[in-house]
């Protein structure tokens, strides 16, 4: 009979921490190289596929055809069908140069390739998101998300003062960073909500947030006290970012910008490196959002401003708001909470 050890002997948890590091990176690293194989194998009988067919005139009924005796030949190998098969011939066409095949699409899962193909038809634009999916580790359904929100085209798009405000390799990436408009098409709220409604959704989608944030920024809080003169101020959301070893400030407004709220901004940040910024870390830099702003108003509005500033836009679903005479009818959630537990009382045996 085996002897059960109730006490584990001194260093085995360590140990054992290791052993299961090691054992999760080994794991990922023959899923990688499966995969690896498995998208070098997809693209040469793809490009097979095309020479043929360019070649000695073949049809696309030979597709067809091959499917079938390749599924006969390996019976319960997924992946075969002609569908599929048509998918390798395009992502042959797509990507002629092994290099890339090797360095980037190869070393992505097959369905994130598919939607690459299927969604984007610009060689440069698809190759952007492919190396963006790489860097980030996107699944599939967060690249069609950043393919429809159109992420190329906003990335970076933001207003700010930055090739004044920070020095030239930090300005660069800080203007990276910011997007314009951000999407936050996951929230849904009424049409009169108030900036404290926004920041309140936002943070109770605080990974759906982080994601339209982009990669580098991590989540400290929201109302973040400033005790300045003897007075309480509130920065509505505060970011550290990884890259740019800086805190973002974030302040959400509803309507549009206007030149007041840069002069805001610029007194949190001065705050913010007095008071929370630590050793080694760069000038904090602030993101203001709002419904809408105006090009030339932003512009002039920054243009005497030291701190590094961006002002973007955001779109969200704004529920449409219900009738008058609708609305009162409708039961209150106190009234429907009170309401579920009269029926789950009458629902137990008596």
């Amino acid at each position: 009979m085996s002897r059960q050890i109730s006490e584990a002997p001194s260093g085995y948890g360590a140990w054992l921490a290791a052993l299961k590091t090691q054992i999760r990176e080994a794991r990922l690293r023959a899923s990688l190289s499966v995969n690896a194989e498995l998208i070098a194998l997809y693209w040469r009988i793809g490009r097979d596929i095309l020479e043929r067919q360019e070649r000695d005139g073949w049809g696309a009924r030979v597709v067809e055809r091959l499917a079938a005796d390749l599924r006969a030949e390996f019976q319960g190998m997924q992946g075969l069908s002609r569908a599929n098969l048509l998918y390798m011939r395009a992502f042959a066409e797509a990507w002629p140069d092994p290099e890339i095949v090797q360095r980037v699409v190869g070393r992505l899962p097959w369905g994130q390739n598919i939607e690459l193909l299927t969604k984007l038809k610009d060689p440069e634009e698809r190759l952007w998101y492919a190396e963006a999916t790489l860097e980030h580790g996107w699944s599939r359904q967060i690249l069609a998300t950043q393919i429809q929100t159109r992420l190329r085209a906003r990335q970076g798009n933001a207003i700010t003062n930055f090739d004044r405000a920070l020095p030239p390799p930090a300005s660069d990436l800080a203007r990276q960073i910011l997007k314009d408009p951000y999407q936050f098409d996951f929230l849904s709220l009424a049409p009169d909500m108030r900036e404290r409604d926004l920041e309140k959704a936002l943070v109770g989608r605080v990974k759906d947030l982080l994601l339209e944030m982009g990669k580098g920024f991590a989540f400290i809080g929201s109302q973040h006290r400033l005790e300045i003169g003897g007075q309480d101020w509130y920065v509505d959301l505060l970011f550290y970012h990884r890259r740019l070893r800086c805190l973002v400030a974030l302040d959400l407004k509803i309507g549009a910008f206007q030149p007041e709220h840069a002069g805001k901004m610029n007194f949190y940040l001065a705050a913010l490196d007095d008071r929370d910024r630590e050793p080694g870390d760069n000038p904090s830099i602030g993101l203001i959002l709002c419904r809408e702003r105006n090009r030339v108003v932003v512009e002039y509005a920054l243009r005497s401003v030291n701190s590094p500033i961006g002002v973007a836009e955001y779109n969200l679903l704004v529920a449409e708001a219900l009738p008058s005479g609708l609305a009162e009818a409708l039961p209150t959630p106190e009234e429907l909470e009170q309401g579920m537990s009269l029926d789950d009382e009458a629902g137990e045996p008596g």
